[in-house]
């Protein structure tokens, strides 16, 4: 399978499909909010949710993102106690790819950031243009993983140049 996805697809089609993962969910993304999802038990609820639902089955998540999402995204993942030990989170400012690899088995390659606008649940008339693809070409596969998987391990560190705006800085509040 090799799927264009344009636009309201991006919703449908990959967010919905990170929510069947059984055993591995990879996601990078250069920019985060507080991403609502419709389509989970009938109500709309956030993307963190999905994620610690997840966890809560047994599912490893790791989360790449470029930049510290903000107070409303951080008011969200406060509400979830099991994104505290158990997403496996990293912050890199140079990340601009967006790629979420479900299960080692399939991918998509896009533009779409974990945003309202991007990838989530925004009016027709307030999202972004996005596309992308979703495959489970293995060779398009293992390229992206591997890619996520060497900026995730700080192959690149050394001459970055931009350490010190790395760090998990999101804390609880309570």
């Amino acid at each position: 399978m090799l799927e264009y996805i344009a636009d309201k697809e991006h919703y449908t089609k990959v967010l919905y499909r990170c929510s069947q993962v059984r055993h591995d969910l990879w996601i990078a993304t250069a920019d985060l909010k507080d991403l609502y999802v419709g389509f989970a038990r009938g109500r709309a609820m956030p993307f963190l949710a999905i994620l610690d639902g997840l966890l809560k089955r047994g599912v490893d998540v790791r989360l790449l993102h470029a930049k510290e999402p903000g107070d409303n995204f951080r008011q969200d993942f406060d509400k979830h106690p099991g994104l505290w030990s158990r997403l496996e989170r990293r912050l890199c400012p140079r990340v601009h790819f967006k790629l979420l690899i479900f299960d080692c088995s399939t991918a998509y390659i896009g533009s779409a950031n974990l945003t309202g606008a991007g990838i989530g649940m925004k009016g027709q008339d307030a999202r972004n243009f996005e596309s992308g693809i979703l495959t489970d070409n293995e060779n398009l596969v293992d390229a992206a993983a591997g890619h996520l998987d060497g900026v995730w391990q700080g192959i690149w560190c050394k001459t970055c140049r931009r350490k010190e705006f790395c760090g998990d800085r999101i804390k609880n509040n309570g």
